[in-house]
């Protein structure tokens, strides 16, 4: 999406965010952006928005529609959001391009990533993979498989593969790239059951490369950590909100993929949401944690390092600031 039209989109949404400051003196105007279409996957910031949890720790938000034609990192660059959801290793690498981001907290901790073969294809163990079509997402979307393949001395045919599964499900692929909250749920309502499936979450294959994080510029992190602090109070709030209520939440969700002009399966919405709360609150934890562990910053670092999609390695205590430090 070229600069000018995303200004143009932005502005778009000024007046109502203008109006509702007017409304409720004291709200500092905000905006914000997932990296990608309205789904369950963002749940939380919907409702916080909805549901004036925003507003309560006084800030006036507008939740922006991302998507395969939004850079994400190009709307923080110019100014367009002060806020947006990144996967870990699009940080990193975009670290510096941006202006220096920091990391506010670490929404998704551990990657849902996965590799799925149908169990025609006798692929049982990673190393059966090799010399096989495997279908690989483009972008950032890509380095977790990619490292799954160094980790185990794999050579595969990488296939571009679309936002759909239906390669997969025609068998233009012996492997198809999976998230277990989204495309794994997809496949298994196609009618095939999950013992007809052999899965590689790649969690279970030690390549923990957290996903979705939340994110400003440095410059304005330092200009205003009260704010910083208060979105990661109030976005946490709004996924305890959804999770304790989900049909609401789900509501919620729905009517943004509607104005969005996206297809909208509330079961499959439903699955979503339910699997967001076993990332970000597992085995029933009463309290989210935002932190992001030094350990898997260096997992994704040091790989993007070693595979050239980085020139060198940000500081760990730089890149999480002072809200995510490590103690």
């Amino acid at each position: 999406m070229n600069k000018f039209f995303a200004a143009a989109l932005f502005l778009m949404f000024l007046p109502a965010a203008s109006l509702s400051a007017d409304e409720n003196p004291g709200l500092t105007p905000c905006a914000m952006i997932p990296h990608w279409s309205p789904q369950a996957q963002f749940a939380g910031y919907y409702v916080a928005a909805e549901k004036g949890i925003y507003a309560k720790h006084g800030i006036d938000m507008v939740v922006l529609k991302g998507g395969p034609d939004c850079s994400v990192s190009e709307y923080l660059k110019d100014g367009l959001v002060d806020f947006a959801v990144l996967w870990l290793t699009t940080a990193i690498r975009q670290y510096d391009e941006v202006g220096r981001l920091v990391h506010l907290g670490q929404i998704v901790p551990r990657s849902s990533m996965m590799l799925v073969a149908k169990k025609s294809r006798n692929i049982r163990k990673p190393s059966d993979m090799n010399g096989k079509k495997v279908g690989l997402w483009s972008g950032d979307l890509a380095v977790p498989p990619q490292a799954f393949f160094t980790e185990y001395g794999l050579q595969v045919k990488q296939i571009p593969q679309a936002y759909t599964i239906n390669l997969f499900l025609r068998d233009g692929v012996d492997v198809a790239s999976a998230m277990w909250y989204n495309e794994y749920h997809t496949i298994l309502n196609t009618g095939m059951n999950a013992d007809e499936l052999d899965i590689f979450p790649l969690w279970e294959y030690g390549l923990n490369f957290p996903e979705d994080g939340l994110y400003m510029l440095e410059a304005a992190y330092k200009k205003n950590p009260q704010l910083a602090a208060a979105f990661i109070e109030a976005s946490f709030e709004g996924w305890q909100y959804a999770f304790a209520h989900p049909d609401e939440g789900l509501d919620i969700v729905m009517r943004y993929m509607r104005e969005a002009n996206i297809s909208a399966n509330r079961t499959h919405q439903k699955w979503m949401l339910a699997r967001m709360q076993d990332l970000i609150m597992p085995n029933g934890a009463k309290q989210a944690s935002c932190r992001l562990k030094q350990s898997d910053f260096d997992t994704v670092s040091d790989f993007l390092l070693r595979a050239g999609l980085i020139g060198e390695k940000p500081d760990y205590g730089e890149f999480t600031g002072e809200i995510n430090a490590e103690n």
